[in-house]
């Protein structure tokens, strides 16, 4: 009789199939990261830039190169309007034509001259989301906005992983006076106040991406660095961290080849919730005017302009939908990953 030769999973493909076996939160996975794939590409789908014009036998591509009005026969000033470009073509029906993209409104394109009445103006059909208060179309700014949030709280989190990792492990693996003297510095720290700090420097200067980026990460460090150190304390008491300084492994290579791997649970599962804290702060730093400088895309700030007048309910059932779906998914990719990277069902000691 002859056996089946059989492969030997690694602790990663162990994980990964239980991930899979997740519905919810793989499904969720593979939505977000296709969303926020494409929403690279919103220039090409949602916006009022012409992708492709064919005007007097000639051809233009507005969305790389910028034209004109009275290129295209326009009386007024500055660039052309695509949209009445597309519709005059109609008209007159000379051969010339406009491609426009799927959505052909912009962000921060005001369209005062051509809604009717005074903004904001409820969802219609040329308009998903309505408008708001400056005449800018809500489902552009909530497309836009998606991205925006969404690249902010990675980078955020990237940074502050690396920050705490690095702080985390030298605490935990060094110990003694290193560790004393290391958690009374991040305990002083952590006390600051963050909203003050952000009155503070919102004050002093025009708050923007990276600026906002880098007084979080300031602040976002710290919880992390708690989870790596008992990590490190934990780890570094096995046998095969002495069997590696045993055969004259540096420090820095026990940290990081050896323990660094076996402590990545904490890591990879508070990831997700560490994205979506940041996600809730953007929002609500743009809510209370601490944010990103108009007319940034963003959800707070419409969200924001809703509370204002409670009439305008579109300007905060978009940006608060928006907002509760994409948590939602992180959340059940959390779910997911905390499942998948439960110690006590994988480990790589076992």
């Amino acid at each position: 009789m002859i056996k089946k030769k059989t492969t030997s999973q690694s602790i990663f493909q162990k994980r990964l199939k239980k991930f899979k076996g997740m519905k919810r939160g793989y499904y969720s996975f593979i939505i977000l990261t296709t969303l926020y794939a494409l929403s690279f590409l919103n220039p090409l789908f949602i916006n009022s830039k012409a992708l492709m014009v064919s005007y007097e036998d000639d051809w233009y591509f507005p969305i790389l190169q910028f034209h004109e009005a009275k290129t295209f026969g326009q009386t007024h000033y500055g660039e052309a309007n695509y949209r009445s470009l597309k519709k005059m073509c109609a008209e007159e029906n000379t051969g010339n034509w406009v491609l426009m993209p799927f959505y052909p409104y912009h962000p921060n394109e005001s369209l005062l001259s051509e809604i009717d009445g005074q903004p904001p103006t409820p969802p219609s059909s040329l308009h998903w989301f309505g408008t708001d208060n400056r005449g800018r179309d809500v489902f552009a700014r909530l497309i836009y906005g998606f991205n925006l949030s969404i690249s902010f709280a990675l980078i955020v989190t990237l940074f502050s992983y690396l920050i705490g990792v690095s702080i985390g492990a030298v605490l935990g693996y060094y110990g003694g006076k290193i560790d004393i003297f290391g958690q009374r510095f991040i305990e002083i720290f952590a006390s600051v106040p963050f909203l003050y700090l952000m009155i503070i420097v919102s004050s002093l200067l025009q708050p923007q991406f990276f600026l906002l980026v880098g007084v979080l990460t300031m602040f976002g460090w710290v919880g992390m660095t708690y989870y790596i150190r008992g990590e490190f304390y934990r780890e570094k008491a096995k046998d095969y961290v002495s069997a590696a300084v045993s055969m004259g492994a540096s420090n820095a290579r026990v940290m990081f080849k050896h323990i660094l791997p076996n402590a990545l649970t904490p890591i990879i599962t508070f990831m997700p919730f560490a994205v979506i804290g940041y996600i809730t702060s953007l929002v609500s730093l743009d809510f209370l005017g601490f944010g990103l400088a108009p007319p940034t895309p963003s959800w707070g700030e419409l969200v924001n302009q809703g509370i204002s007048d409670i009439r305008y309910w579109w300007l905060i059932v978009s940006p608060l939908g928006a907002s509760f779906t994409t948590l939602l998914l992180i959340t059940f990719i959390g779910e997911g990953v905390r499942e998948a990277f439960d110690p006590r069902v994988y480990s790589r000691l076992r």
